[in-house]
This record gives C-alpha cells, sequence and structure tokens, in this order.
C-alpha cells in the first residue's frame, strides 16, 4: 500500500502552501513534490481551496501532467525566492508582482457564483490555470498587506513559512517544531540538575 505525503502547513494559501512543499527532516531537506505523481497529491489535498475542482478539471491535470508539473515547480521556486526575503525584511519587487500578473495574462478569470459565492475561474492550459490561481493568491497576500507578516520558523533547522498573524508567533507550528524545541529544552534543563 502507497503512504500518502504529509503536507505540512495547509493554510488556505495557495502561494504559500506551494513554498512548504520543501522542508528539512534531520538535517536533509526533503521536495515533497518530485515527481507528477507527487504533485496531483498536492493538488488533491489543497483542491478544496479551488471550488471549481470537478472530474474534467482532474481529467485535464491528468492529460497535461507534465507541463502541470514544470509549471508549478518553476513557480515554487521563484516564490521561495521572493518569499524568503520578504521574510528577511526585504521590500517586495516590482518585477517580482510584473511575473506574478504576467502568470495571470496567460490564464485570465472568468467569474461563476457557486454556493452562493462569485468564484474567479481562469481560462485556458490547466498548466497555466493553476499557476494563474497561485499567483493570483501571491499577489492577494501583497496587495492585502499580508506578506509583511510573513516569518521563517524560529527552528533554523525549519525552512517553513508562515503568516504570523497575532505578531508573537515563533514557530511554524508547535506540532512540528515548538514541541520539539520546548522537550529539548527540558532535557537540557533536566540533565543540569542531575
Amino acid at each position: 500500500m502507497q503512504e500518502r505525503k504529509q503536507f505540512p502547513l495547509i493554510s488556505g494559501n495557495l502561494s504559500l502552501d506551494l513554498v512548504n512543499t520543501e522542508l528539512v527532516r534531520r538535517g536533509q531537506r526533503y521536495d515533497l513534490l518530485i515527481t507528477d505523481e507527487d504533485v496531483l497529491e498536492w493538488l488533491h489535498v489543497i483542491k478544496v481551496n479551488l471550488p471549481f475542482w470537478n472530474e474534467k478539471t482532474l481529467i485535464g491535470i491528468q492529460e497535461r501532467v507534465n507541463q502541470v508539473t514544470s509549471s508549478i515547480l518553476e513557480l515554487r521556486e521563484l516564490l521561495r525566492k521572493q518569499f524568503e526575503a520578504i521574510a528577511d525584511q526585504h521590500e517586495i519587487s516590482d518585477d517580482f508582482i510584473t511575473y506574478l500578473e504576467k502568470q495571470i495574462e496567460k490564464a485570465p478569470f472568468t467569474y461563476k457564483v457557486i454556493e452562493q459565492s462569485l468564484v474567479p475561474i481562469p481560462v485556458g492550459e490547466i498548466e497555466d490555470v493553476l499557476v494563474s490561481l497561485i499567483a493570483l493568491d501571491a499577489l492577494t497576500l501583497i496587495a492585502e498587506n499580508k506578506l509583511i507578516s510573513l516569518k521563517r520558523c524560529s527552528n533554523p533547522d525549519c525552512v517553513l513559512l508562515f503568516i504570523d498573524k497575532s505578531g508573537k508567533r515563533k514557530w511554524c507550528s508547535m506540532k512540528i517544531c515548538g514541541n520539539r524545541k520546548k522537550v529539548a529544552k527540558f532535557q537540557v534543563r533536566k540533565s543540569e540538575e542531575v
């Protein structure tokens, strides 16, 4: 039986969730999107954020899975570089915004009412559709000024990024890094007491 991948920090922000498909385990950097199947599995996990997802969408993705994988990985590389710079307090570059806008131009949006909500639906080749949605998410984070709260995890061995809504958060998540650090500090304190 094939083991399902665990994708960390599904935040509801497609662009950030895509960047967080690379992580570090035991000092090794791991890419969770190595194969076409990995990308299909990630898309299956995030499809709750894609209201237009249906059987036709899935068929389109499967027919062009190589192009989909290539496009998504290319976008992730650029998003990681830019998001890490933003987390390190660098300005959001005009070139980054222009790049995202150009990705959306490849699959511009139409709108449909789905479950009483107006939903943007990109039109174009499926790989452009997916990239367009992720680019729109990144532009929305920029426009809503949410990326000023983008942070790196305080665990130096972790590469995950997160939006710190409270202004007090240090860890990508307590489950992934926070508890580990607390346990490590506790063990050091206990060993010093002995």
